[in-house]
């Protein structure tokens, strides 16, 4: 059964990743799957899985986790080999074939099979009665046996996809006539069950980023810990064909900052077509999608090496030229993505002898220059290119492709021709190819490996380890790094060229440090600590405090990065942009500046939930805001709360359907102060900032909370479609004005309260806050409660430009009970204030 073909891939590595992350947290680490089977074949490993996933996170290669997986669906149990006897249309169904299968049974079994591509005489793969196999939906069935359409039916003759062993489905699986009937579909192709450990890569561990590097830090500790006597078995390209001249392609190299090595060698006479299952199994294992044999090995290359390759349709290489150049700005160039990128004056392309762009050079393949299948002839690139071009144009582009990763974090630069003659050896083995051209490689600046000068001091100052000379040797010879010399207290070490960070004298104690094993650096005999005293209250613990109260109200909390773009704020907000800090950030070029408001990241985690169909969003962030005034530098603690979506939850005790609105944000908001014991602050209407309408909770001229509904401009440049309302309070401010001395308790009153109610008819200019207000004033030693619980309006009743306020007042003393004297005395005070100062008209 032949895999489908993808026209446009050039390569594997060259795909856009899958771009999904959490909602709150950034990774720390670029998540690697290795296999341990994989590992296996270039190193004999003594130890059981879960020991060797501990010896590689010692290593400083930790392992975020660990899963076994079965060798196909089920482990492909009561899958055999069969060979189809014979073969003839169902009578009933045009689309169904009868099948006699011999499985080395007692006797053939009757298989009726809906597959396309059945014949008799082939050897196929049958899943007997019992077996389990995975649907269309990959739903795991068991087989049975029964009648299909009046047929007997005693089994399944499988496609790939149902085995679990990759996703065709475009006919059964056909194997080859060496195939032995009744054996084990396992053994047959050879398949055993695997341990795929997940590596949080940190940046700078570039000789890591593959198979045979983890193999090597392996190799190291194990020699150096466990005593292990054997060797590390690399690929052997001593046999390389070498003399031919048919299909010669000239390199030239126009920008040797950007791209200091190329290689490349043609290859003729291939056959594009599905990779072995060996090949398809080892890429599944660690996630990769099986495309084609030549795809295949460049990927299987790439995850073995950490070498990037491409290979050009040769057929399709103008003038049989490479020229490694840039082009001019705004250069139109269509990628495999069929999306057209106009390019920057840094872009590093590979081009044609016409200077016609064929590839972002480290980065993404081109649209029409790559493999499709009726390719015969390629060309295979192999090359080394700048770790800050590529990442500048991989971020510029938003091209975050396994290439760039590697690239980007720095690749061997004397692995080049290696990997190349591995690669073309392998696909001539898959593809049936042949070396159509002597190596080409073009070199004009070799790369000066790295010494580095170490002292014995040092080491044993900042490890704390007296180690002697005779395990240093075996530490640096089991890393591939030889010592060079040697005089007195310093040796000189020669680093390998896959080790890119390596480059101080500290960085190659690190390497010794992390073989010999953390473990056995001395704990100290004696242990100091400084107290402190801390601040009161203290801003953490609040901080804490806070955040466990909004979690229990509903929120979430969110992470974002510092980081913003300053373009947001030019069009929306220039009176911020001016006051914004900007940042020289060659990893992202977009990502400016510090952040100066914490809203648009806020929007951006609303977005990423609305479009995995979750609208209905509370969220709350700590962070810091960031301005410039001048040389003056000021950052600020801010915490931000927001809401869209439906006031409560959906449920038959509720509608479900009322939104949330201003009111539902200023009941978290005072649920925050209140928490906090923070009184007395005043409101007022506020516009501006993104907010609107909007309001302002202060404390004489320090603001404190502004909050209000996200502009409408904010949410058509974030691509909101539903209002959201944003509470962003100054948590520096707040936290002047939180009382210094714990909350003191009082006794429940032993005396009633007293309740009164006014109807008071205003203007509807007239807030509920200055009824409150006057209130208060009026009466503080009694009045304990003042509450708005219905407003009317009706011109009719009324008159025009008025409204009705029903408020509530609560009387009390906690010493005595109150007399209807004393609680009428207060009222008329009260009928005579707002009638004066508010102009009121108490209805009665």
């Amino acid at each position: 059964m032949v895999n489908g073909l993808h026209p446009n891939r050039a390569d594997a590595e060259y795909r856009i990743p899958n771009t999904s992350s959490s909602l709150t947290f950034a990774p720390k680490s670029h998540g690697m799957k290795i296999s341990l089977n994989w590992l296996k074949k270039y190193l004999d490993l003594p130890l059981d899985p879960e020991k060797i996933g501990d010896l590689l996170t010692s290593l400083g290669l930790e392992v975020e986790g660990m899963e076994k997986i079965e060798a196909g669906h089920n482990g492909l149990q009561g899958i055999v080999v069969g060979r189809v006897a014979t073969c003839e249309k169902h009578p009933d169904a045009d689309r169904l074939s009868l099948c006699t299968v011999d499985i080395a049974g007692e006797a053939p079994l009757a298989i009726v099979c809906g597959a396309p591509n059945v014949a008799a005489g082939q050897k196929v793969l049958v899943a007997t009665a019992g077996a389990s196999v995975l649907g269309k939906d990959g739903e795991a069935f068991t087989i049975k046996s029964g009648k299909i359409r009046g047929a007997a039916s005693e089994g399944m003759i499988c496609a790939v996809d149902e085995l679990g062993l990759g996703e065709d489905h475009s006919g059964i699986l056909v194997l080859d006539e060496t195939a032995v009937v009744g054996m084990p579909a396992s053994e047959h192709l050879g398949l055993k069950e695997d341990w795929i450990y997940e590596i949080g890569l940190t940046p700078n561990r570039s000789d890591a980023t593959n198979h045979i590097g983890v193999a090597r830090d392996l190799y190291a500790a194990l020699v150096v810990r466990h005593g292990f006597t054997g060797g590390i078995n690399l690929p052997n390209v001593g046999n390389f064909p070498t003399g031919a001249q048919t299909h010669p392609v000239q390199v030239i190299i126009e920008n040797e900052r950007a791209c200091p090595r190329y290689s490349g060698v043609s290859i003729s006479g291939i056959k594009v077509g599905p990779s072995p299952e060996w090949l398809r199994q080892a890429l599944t294992a660690i996630g990769e999608r099986s495309i084609n044999n030549v795809v295949d090995t460049t990927n299987y290359i790439l995850h073995e090496m950490g070498q990037p390759l491409h290979a050009f349709d040769l057929d399709k290489i103008q003038g049989r030229t490479i020229r490694v150049k840039t082009l001019p700005a705004q250069t139109p160039f269509v990628c495999l993505d069929e999306i057209e990128r106009k390019l920057d004056a840094e872009d590093l392309m590979i081009c044609d002898g016409d200077s016609q762009p064929m590839c972002i050079g480290g980065v993404f393949g081109g649209l029409h220059s790559g493999v499709t299948e009726s390719t015969t002839s390629i060309f295979l690139e192999s090359a080394y290119f700048d770790p800050g071009y590529i990442r500048r144009t991989s971020t510029r582009h938003n091209l975050r492709t396994e290439a760039a990763r590697i690239f980007e974090k720095g690749a061997d630069p004397e692995a080049t021709v290696y990997v190349l003659e591995r690669a073309a050896m392998l696909i001539c083995e898959l593809a049936g190819g042949t070396i159509a051209s002597p190596v080409v490689d073009v070199y004009p600046s070799p790369v000066t490996p790295v010494r580095v000068d170490v002292r014995m001091s040092r080491i044993r100052l900042l490890t704390g380890i007296d180690l002697d000379m005779a395990e240093i040797r075996r530490v640096l010879a089991a890393l591939g790094m030889p010592i060079l010399s040697e005089a007195g207290d310093t040796f000189t070490v020669q680093v390998p060229g896959n080790k890119s960070d390596v480059l101080r004298e500290v960085d190659v104690i690190e390497e010794i440090l992390r073989v010999i094993g953390y473990d056995r650096v001395p704990e100290p005999a004696k242990m100091f600590v400084s107290v402190q005293a801390s601040p009161r209250p203290d801003p953490a613990k609040l901080r804490d405090k806070v955040a466990a109260m909004l979690s229990a109200r509903g929120f979430h909390e969110a992470m974002s990065l510092s980081l913003d773009q300053s373009a947001r704020y030019e069009t929306i907000a220039p009176e911020m942009a001016g006051s914004m800090v900007r940042i020289h950030n060659t990893s992202n070029v977009h990502l400016d500046s510090l952040r100066a408001d914490l809203m648009p990241n806020m929007l951006e985690n609303i977005l990423r939930n609305k479009n995995r169909q979750n609208h209905d969003v509370r969220l709350f962030e700590f962070g810091k805001t960031y301005h410039r005034d001048g040389e003056t530098f000021t950052e600020t603690n801010r915490l931000i709360l927001a809401i869209t979506g439906r006031r409560e939850a959906e449920s038959w005790l509720n509608s479900g359907r009322e939104q949330a609105d201003l009111y539902t944000l200023k009941t978290e908001v005072e649920s925050v102060l209140q928490f906090l014991r923070i009184q007395g602050w005043q409101e007022r209407a506020s516009e501006g900032q993104g907010l609107e309408p909007g309001l302002v909770w202060a404390r004489g001229p320090k603001e404190m909370v502004r909050l209000g509904a996200v502009s409408g401009a904010w949410l058509d440049l974030m691509d909101v479609d539903q209002p959201v309302w944003v509470a962003d309070i100054n948590w520096d401010v707040v936290l002047d004005f939180i009382p210094a001395r714990d909350a003191e308790t009082a006794s429940l009153s032993r005396f009633p309260e007293v309740r009164r109610d006014l109807a008071l008819v205003v203007d509807r200019s007239v807030a509920y806050r200055d009824i409150e207000a006057l209130a208060s004033k009026t009466e503080k030693k009694l009045l304990k409660e003042v509450n708005l619980f219905d407003v009317y309006t009706s011109e009719e009743h009324l008159g025009a430009g008025k409204k009705s306020c029903a408020v509530s007042f609560r009387f009390a003393d906690p010493e005595r009970t109150l007399t209807d004297q004393e609680i009428d005395d207060v009222m008329n005070r009260l009928i005579a204030g707002y009638e004066s100062r508010l102009g009121a008209v108490i209805r009665r």
